[in-house]
C-alpha cells in the first residue's frame, strides 16, 4: 500500500502512564462534574451493599417472631432512593462524556488546521478526519463510564469483601480464590483488547482515505469505468476494520462473561462450604444467606472492573491516535478572525520582494528544488514566473508565505526577513490566488468575504465588476446567496478562478500571488484579467506564476526560472532576444516566431 493512499503508520503507542496522562488532560476541566457521578455511584452502591444485612436482619427478625414491616419499608426505600441518585449520576457522567469529546475534537480540529503544509502532504486527509470522528468518540466510555466505573467498583468490591469478612472469613477465602483464579485469565485479555482496537481504528483511517480519494475525483472516477474498483478499495479496508472488530469484541466477550463466570464457580464452591458449615452449626442459616447475596451483589462491582479496563484498553489505542496529532508539527495560532472589523483599517503601500541566495527542499535526503534563489521585485508593478514544469515557481509563493521554510539563504517582505514577521501580519498583506483556485462549500457570498469578512457590500460589487462576475450574480437564482456546490461544483472553471481572484482582490492585499490565475479563462476574459491586473499593479505588488505567456507579456519584470535556478530576469522584448528558453516559449505559444 503507497503512502499516498494509507494513513500514518509513523505513531508509536503511549505507555500507561502517559495514557493515564493524556487522559487526566481531558477529564481535568470536568473533574468536579465527574466527582458528582462517582459520589452518586457510590450512594447507588452503599445502598446496594446494605441490602443484604437488612435482609440476613429480615430473616433472623422471621425467625424470632418479630414484626417485619419496618424493615421492608426500609429495604423499599433504599432501592428507591438508590435508583434514583444513581439514574442522576449517569445523566451527569453521560453529559460530562459528551463534553470531554467535544473539547478533544475542537483540540484536533485546531491542531489540524494548524498543521504545518509539509506534515499535512504526509498524512492523507481521510486519515485525519478519522481523528476527529471514529477516534474522539471511544473517549466517551474511557474519559468518564471508565474512571467511575473504576472507582466504584474498586470501592464497592472492597466494602462488599469487607462485610464478607465480617459475616464468615472462611467463606471469604473460598470467594476470593475463584476470583483471583479468573482475574488472572482476564488480566492476559486485556492487551489483546488494545491492540485489536487500535488496528481497527487504523482499518476505520483506511476507509476515509479511501473515501476521499475517491469523492475528490468523482468524475474521472465514472470517467475511467473505475467504480468497482474503487469499490473494492473500500470494501477491503472495510473488511481489514471488521475483521479486527470481530477480534476485538471476541476479547471483550471473554473478559466480560469472566465476571459472571467468576460468581457462578465462587457460588458454587459457597453453597458447598457454607451449606456444611451451616450442617455443622457453625454459622447460622441467615449468615449463608447474607453472604450469598453479597456473592452476587459482587458480581457488579467485578463487572464494572472488567468493563472499565476493557473500555480504557478501547481508549487507550484512540488517545494514542490522538495524541500522535499534538506531536505533528503546527504553526503557531495566529488568532480569531471570525468577528469582522467595523471598518477596515488604511493599507499601507505595495510590498516589495527579495530572494538571497534561497534554497529549499521539502525534507533532508530529498533533492532541492531551489537553488540559491536570487532575485528583487521592486514595491511596484507585476512581475511574472516563468519556466518549464518542476523549475520551482509555485514553492516561491510558497516560501513567501511560510507555507515552508527556507533551507538556506533568506526570504524579504518590505526588506524584513519573513521568519521575523507574525504569521498574521505577514499573511494578512498578502492575496493568494493558487493553482486548483478552489471555491470552498457555500454561497458565492461566503466565498468572496472567505478572506476578508469586514468587506461591505460595495466592496463586493466592485470586485465582483472588475472580475466580471456581475452578469454570473444576475443570473443565479439566489444572487449572491446562491450555494455553489460541492468544491464549487455548480460552477464552471473559468467562473471558480474568477472567484478565487475576486476573493483574493476583496482583501485589498499589499502583495498579489497568482499561481496559473488564468489558466482555465477563455480570451476574452483572460485580456479582461489582464486589465484588472494592470489597474492593480499601481496600488498593489503582483506576482503572477504562469504557463500562458500571453497573460504576463505585459509585466514590468519576466523571472525565468529552470530547474530550481533563476535563468533571466527582463521585459518580454529583452528576454525574446537575450534568453534562448523564454524565446523558445514564446515561440511555442505563437507569440514570436521561431527561432
Amino acid at each position: 500500500m503507497n503512502t499516498a493512499s494509507a494513513p500514518a503508520k509513523d505513531e508509536t503507542s503511549l505507555s500507561a502512564r502517559e495514557t493515564v496522562r493524556a487522559l487526566y488532560g481531558y477529564v481535568r476541566p470536568h473533574r468536579w462534574a465527574v466527582a458528582l457521578g462517582l459520589l452518586c455511584a457510590l450512594v447507588g452502591a452503599a445502598g446496594a451493599l446494605l441490602q443484604p444485612l437488612a435482609t440476613k436482619a429480615l430473616v433472623d427478625r422471621m425467625a424470632s417472631g418479630g414484626t417485619i414491616t419496618g424493615i421492608l419499608i426500609g429495604l423499599t426505600v433504599l432501592v428507591v432512593v438508590g435508583t434514583a441518585v444513581e439514574a442522576f449520576g449517569a445523566y451527569v457522567l453521560e453529559r460530562t462524556a459528551e463534553s470531554v469529546v467535544l473539547a478533544a475534537r475542537r483540540t484536533v480540529v485546531g491542531r489540524l488546521l494548524r498543521l504545518r503544509l509539509a506534515e499535512f502532504e504526509r498524512i492523507p486527509p481521510g486519515d485525519l478526519m478519522s481523528r476527529v470522528t471514529s477516534d474522539t468518540t471511544l473517549l466517551r466510555a474511557v474519559s468518564t463510564q471508565a474512571v467511575v466505573s473504576a472507582a466504584t467498583g474498586a470501592v464497592a468490591f472492597v466494602a462488599a469483601i469487607v462485610m464478607m469478612a465480617f459475616l464468615d472469613a472462611v467463606l471469604l477465602g473460598v470467594t476470593l480464590g475463584v476470583v483471583v483464579l479468573v482475574g488472572g485469565a482476564v488480566a492476559l485479555v486485556m492487551p489483546r483488547i488494545a491492540r485489536a482496537t487500535e488496528r481497527s481504528q487504523q482499518a476505520v483511517g483506511e476507509i476515509s482515505v479511501a473515501l476521499e480519494r475517491a469523492f475528490g475525483a468523482f468524475r474521472t472516477v465514472k470517467a475511467s469505468g473505475a467504480e468497482g474498483r474503487e469499490t473494492a478499495r473500500v470494501e477491503a479496508a472495510a473488511r481489514r476494520a471488521w475483521w479486527h472488530g470481530v477480534k476485538s469484541a471476541k476479547w471483550e466477550a471473554a473478559a466480560g462473561s469472566a465476571d459472571e463466570l467468576a460468581v457462578q464457580l465462587a457460588f458454587l464452591a459457597v453453597l458447598a462450604v457454607g451449606g456444611a458449615r451451616v450442617a455443622s452449626g457453625e454459622i447460622p442459616v441467615s449468615t449463608l444467606i447474607a453472604f450469598l447475596l453479597y456473592l452476587f451483589y459482587l458480581m457488579e462491582p467485578v463487572s464494572r472492573l472488567v468493563d472499565a479496563a476493557s473500555s480504557y484498553q478501547e481508549g487507550s489505542a484512540a488517545i494514542s491516535r490522538i495524541a500522535a496529532v499534538e506531536r505533528l508539527a503546527a504553526e503557531p495560532v495566529i488568532g480569531r478572525q471570525d468577528t469582522p472589523p467595523r471598518q477596515q483599517a488604511p493599507v499601507p503601500g505595495p510590498a516589495s520582494v527579495r530572494f538571497e541566495d534561497v534554497s529549499f527542499r521539502y525534507r533532508p535526503g530529498l533533492p532541492y528544488v531551489h537553488h540559491q534563489v536570487s532575485f528583487e521585485v521592486p514595491d511596484t508593478g507585476t512581475t511574472a514566473f516563468v519556466g518549464p514544469s518542476g523549475a520551482g515557481k509555485s514553492t516561491v509563493f510558497a516560501l513567501i508565505e511560510r507555507f515552508h521554510e527556507v533551507t538556506g539563504g533568506r526570504v524579504l517582505v518590505d526588506g524584513k526577513d519573513v521568519q521575523d514577521w507574525s504569521l498574521s501580519e505577514l499573511r494578512s498583506a498578502i492575496g493568494y490566488v493558487e493553482q486548483d483556485a478552489p471555491v470552498l462549500a457555500g454561497t458565492l457570498r461566503e466565498n468572496l468575504v472567505f478572506a476578508a469578512p469586514g468587506a461591505t457590500d460595495d466592496d463586493i460589487r466592485d470586485v465582483l465588476a472588475r472580475t466580471k462576475l456581475d452578469t454570473l450574480v444576475e443570473r443565479l437564482p439566489h444572487g449572491l446567496d446562491t450555494p455553489v456546490g460541492h468544491r464549487g461544483s455548480k460552477l464552471s472553471g473559468g467562473e471558480g478562478q474568477r472567484v478565487a481572484i475576486a476573493r483574493a482582490l476583496l482583501r485589498r492585499p499589499r502583495l498579489l500571488l497568482l499561481d496559473e490565475a488564468t489558466s482555465q479563462l477563455d480570451a476574452v476574459n483572460e485580456l479582461a484579467l489582464r486589465d484588472v491586473l494592470t489597474e492593480v499593479a499601481r496600488e498593489t505588488t503582483v506576482l503572477v506564476v504562469a504557463h500562458r505567456l500571453s497573460t504576463v507579456t505585459g509585466a514590468e519584470r519576466i523571472v525565468v526560472m529552470e530547474a530550481g535556478r533563476v535563468r533571466a530576469v527582463g521585459t518580454h522584448e529583452e528576454l525574446v532576444g537575450e534568453d534562448e528558453l523564454y524565446a523558445q516559449l514564446a515561440a511555442t505559444q505563437l507569440l514570436t516566431p521561431a527561432r
